[in-house]
């Protein structure tokens, strides 16, 4: 319960905005958030706006000039409910990029009708908000690996950092309800059992990564290098507390925090 409140009523930050260094020479990519590319742009980031609506972006990035001085993240479609639009997402940014230093896994729909499907015909929430951005995540981690071992700037470790929320608090004991992952009837007929609220639940529950790793040994064969360090792309969860974003038309949740936010 203690978890909950400190959600709903957050202590006063110990890291702020402001506080971010600066990114000048490094590549990031949002999927979903407007305001987070706002902070990162006013740090001199290279930023791709991954998002479903280019008319949308358009006009987002239309309003960031504006609050960031001209500065303007890159727009990349990108529908995580379609796993072949993730993939040539993947594959333009890879095009235009061989480095990238940070991902984060920030799109989502929230509690939609149970009865929606992605276009491969998964839970809308669960297809969306994990395996999405679980796809994308896997295509780009090679470029993670490379800018982790390579770009002087990342010093040895890239990121991804997914979205997560203080609604995993109320997942049902048994965690995740595996049923509702399939793309029958019967697990259609699970989902409207669980309900949207336990969908949602579910998906942010999937998102939590903590303390997880992946971890690449380099080559050790050298006598030159016999200390040579472990390069890392380091996974993260975050549950926002304190910005607006728009999920859905109907929805709109207090998020956002920058904590936990430092140089590797």
């Amino acid at each position: 319960m203690g978890n909950i409140f400190s959600q709903a009523f957050p202590p006063k930050s110990l890291f702020s905005v402001e506080q971010i260094p600066d990114l000048a020479g490094q590549v990031i990519v949002v999927t979903g958030h407007v305001l987070n590319n706002m902070a990162l742009l006013n740090k001199n980031a290279k930023v791709y706006l991954a998002a479903r609506s280019k008319s949308r972006a358009d006009d987002a990035i239309e309003w960031l000039k504006t609050e960031t001085n001209g500065k303007a993240p890159i727009f990349l479609k990108l529908d995580l409910g379609s796993l072949d639009s993730v993939r040539k997402a993947a594959e333009e940014f890879k095009s235009k990029e061989q480095e990238l230093h940070v991902l984060f896994n920030n799109a989502g729909v929230l509690m939609p009708p149970v009865e929606q499907r992605t276009a491969n015909g998964y839970d809308l929430q669960f297809g969306t908000n994990v395996l999405g951005h679980y796809f994308f995540t896997i295509l780009l981690l090679p470029t993670l690996i490379h800018t982790a071992k390579n770009s002087p700037l990342a010093h040895g470790h890239a990121r991804v950092i997914n979205t997560s929320s203080s609604m995993v608090y109320f997942v049902p004991k048994e965690g995740i309800a595996w049923e509702t992952l399939g793309t029958d009837m019967s697990s259609i007929a699970a989902c409207k059992k669980l309900g949207a609220n336990g969908l949602y639940a579910q998906s942010k529950l999937a998102l939590r990564r903590p303390g997880d790793y992946v971890e690449l040994t380099e080559s050790r064969e050298s006598a030159n290098r016999p200390s040579a360090p472990s390069t890392m792309v380091v996974f993260e969860d975050y549950k926002p507390r304190s910005l607006s974003r728009e999920l859905r038309s109907s929805h709109s949740v207090v998020v956002w925090h920058f904590a936990g936010w430092s140089k590797p």
